[in-house]
């Protein structure tokens, strides 16, 4: 009785040594894991400071760029009122905004390829339009918009610059979805809503670690 009595005793000891280190392993894990996010946070608020100020170059051309609401991975680069404003139902790049993206896609590239190719995770042209119609139509009419602008964009690049680009570059439609308000009246500015806006993407930190590891 008293062999037994034994073995159960060292039997409950070990049982309570594992659960005792297991405990102590999810904690280590646990204030490990809140490390690398406190770190992986800093990392990312300090790449995307960095990008806004290095994207500042573009200030003198009346080009804002400010953070994302609805995205803390990214910025959303606003092209001045007027140069991306689309006709109704119309497709075709503005002339004047032919001869902004001939001006503005070389610089873009260069921050982009340059010092944060490897922390930028994508670069959406996203086309929108005004609330007149149906999603039906405004969807893809967006899309369309969007593709016009992608593909003046590497037309003003030069071969290594557009290699890089393609990396990163992708056009969306978000249809009638974010108007333009009037500030004064509240009323959709239909004019302003028909444009399209350029969205840079930083990796994440799962991203980044992830590129660091394969190479990708």
């Amino acid at each position: 009785m008293a062999d037994k009595s034994s073995s159960g005793n060292l039997a409950s000891s070990l049982t309570d040594l594992m659960t005792s280190l297991m405990v102590i392993f999810v904690l280590l894990l646990v204030a490990t894991l809140n490390n690398a996010s406190a770190e992986g946070e800093n990392t990312r608020n300090r790449i995307l400071e960095d990008l806004k100020n290095d994207l500042k170059i573009f200030s003198s051309q009346g080009v804002q760029v400010q953070q994302d609401p609805a995205d803390p991975l990214a910025l959303i680069v606003l092209v001045p009122s007027g140069l991306l404003d689309f006709t109704v139902n119309g497709t075709a790049v503005p002339q004047k905004g032919i001869a902004f993206l001939n001006r503005f896609s070389p610089l873009l590239a260069g921050v982009a390829c340059g010092k944060y190719r490897k922390e930028i995770a994508s670069i959406v042209v996203e086309g929108h339009t005004d609330s007149t119609g149906t999603d039906e139509h405004n969807l893809p009419l967006s899309q369309q918009r969007s593709l016009a602008v992608v593909q003046q964009t590497l037309g003003a690049l030069g071969t290594e610059d557009k290699a890089c680009f393609l990396d990163f570059l992708s056009a969306t439609g978000r249809g009638s979805r974010e108007p333009i308000l009037d500030a004064n009246t509240g009323s959709e500015d239909k004019d302003r809503s028909r444009r399209v806006i350029f969205k840079i993407r930083v990796r994440s930190f799962e991203q980044r670690e992830f590129h660091s590891l394969f190479g990708m």
